[in-house]
């Protein structure tokens, strides 16, 4: 999976800070949690954030002002990996200082037996797993004496942004040869159609606007529930709820993407017509090792259903540059395949050897690492060109934008085909609404324009 931002590459790190909840000002207790990674692990640090709310503590900007801090870790790259390292050696001199503030390892760093990690940061009190909660609530609950199962409501955020991210499966039983996933997040697990379904009821209540629903591979949400049910019938159940304006899902797989489910984005109205379906080579030798269960022709012909069944939809995709033993001719069909398909967006990634794996144990890391980052600069250019191509033939016209915050004194917000936009303030508030936007300007990376009337003319200068 890979983060929301108008990037070629996935995103270093996104910390999360909350609301204070209703009540916790006057409490000297706080948190700080630092997360990177996938939009699960968002996810994950929202919920265990407004678990800490209801505790009584409260958010705070920075590690060293917190009583509890948590890193929420990713491996899925080694410069994930050195990074959350990194966060590790920032907070132990916190640790020292204050030998009763808690700090905890949480994610995908944190494997089923964490001994070696134990060994390298004796300073952490807790090492949690994926979606592992209790440790850490429970050493909150002995320390303030309250039985914290008693306190905790629903681990929904109190007040969630215009958009937010609900996971509907976890774990993932497809075993790529690159992936570390399946060994830190278990196998696939969905969740209750109808306990989504009132999860996402209740967010709109709250203000959401926007549900993206998240899986390590998201269109095999159901397969393990009673009934047959899939991701398109929870597409279907959401499209029925009232205050909901959009919904989004990530991230799919290019041999589970069902016939059902490109159906629904093409007449679901709530559902929005942009889908990243990561194809990671374009070569059939490398698709073969990295296991990836689909070839080059398969990959192109589910594009080709793709874009028949819906009108204007926007792709991206996922690509993993020097896989093991990737000769330059085998580098160039992916570039080919880039040009050809011609993608919205294009995150790619060197590979980096995790540890553990298949291919960490049956493959050799063969490509020099300055050869993958040429290869990584020749995706990142043909991806510029292209997206600056496709940008553009937006120009004059206008576009449906839900506003979700404001940048540098102007509104910003997303497409239905996630296109980031901005427009001038006109001393309005725009938040969570869905507004005309007239495109004036164009880049690779983002639209600029002026709020438009529902006669279709223009309500503000865009000042540009």
């Amino acid at each position: 999976m890979q983060p929301h931002e108008l990037s070629f590459s996935r995103a270093p790190s996104l910390q999360v800070v909350t609301q204070v909840a209703p009540g916790a000002a006057e409490q000297p207790r706080s948190y700080y949690i630092w997360t990177i990674g996938c939009q699960m692990n968002r996810a994950d640090s929202e919920r265990l954030a407004s678990a800490l709310e209801q505790l009584g503590y409260r958010p705070v900007a920075a590690p060293g002002a917190a009583d509890v801090i948590v890193l929420n870790s990713c491996v899925v790259r080694q410069s994930a990996e050195d990074k959350v390292s990194g966060m590790l050696g920032l907070v132990k001199p916190l640790k020292q200082r204050r030998p009763d503030r808690v700090i905890a390892l949480m994610g995908c760093m944190v494997g089923p037996r964490p001994e070696q990690l134990q060994q390298r940061f004796p300073f952490v009190d807790l090492f949690m797993q994926p979606q592992e909660y209790r440790p850490l609530l429970d050493l909150l609950g002995d320390r303030l004496g309250i039985d914290w199962e008693g306190c905790l409501g629903s681990l929904l955020p109190s007040q969630p942004s215009v958009t937010t991210l609900v996971p509907i499966i976890h774990g993932c039983d497809r075993m790529c040869s690159f992936c570390i996933i399946p060994y830190r997040r278990g196998r696939e697990r969905s969740r209750p159609l109808e306990e989504l379904v009132h999860e996402a009821h209740m967010l709109a209540q709250r203000g959401v606007r926007e549900i993206t629903l998240l899986g390590q591979i998201v269109d095999r949400y159901g397969h393990d529930l009673p009934g047959q049910r899939d991701l398109a019938d929870l597409l279907a159940a959401l499209d029925a709820l009232e205050g909901l304006a959009r919904t989004r899902f990530l991230t799919s797989h290019p041999a589970d993407m069902s016939e059902r489910i490109i159906r629904a984005v093409a007449h679901l109205d709530k559902v929005c017509e942009h889908i990243n379906i990561p194809v990671q080579a374009g070569d059939d030798d490398v698709l073969q090792a990295m296991r990836r269960g689909y070839s080059r022709d398969d990959y192109l012909r589910l594009i080709e259903r793709v874009r028949r069944a819906v009108l204007g939809v926007a792709l991206s995709t996922d690509v993993i540059v020097g896989f093991c033993g990737e000769t330059e001719a085998q580098f160039q069909r992916t570039l080919e395949l880039l040009a050809e398909v011609r993608f919205d967006k294009v995150h790619v990634a060197p590979y980096s050897t995790r540890p553990g794996t298949i291919a960490s144990r049956k493959l050799e890391d063969s490509v020099p690492w300055e050869e993958k980052r040429r290869r990584v600069k020749a995706v990142e250019e043909l991806q510029e060109r292209i997206a600056t191509e496709i940008n553009a033939s937006l120009l004059g016209t206008a576009q449906e934008v839900l506003v979700d915050g404001r940048e540098k004194g102007k509104w910003k917000g997303r497409t239905r085909t996630d296109k980031l936009v901005f427009f001038e303030d006109g001393g309005h508030d725009y938040l969570g609404q869905l507004v005309q936007v007239r495109i004036m300007k164009t880049s690779p990376w983002s639209l600029q324009g002026t709020r438009v009337d529902r006669a279709g003319t223009q309500a503000e200068a865009t000042g540009l």
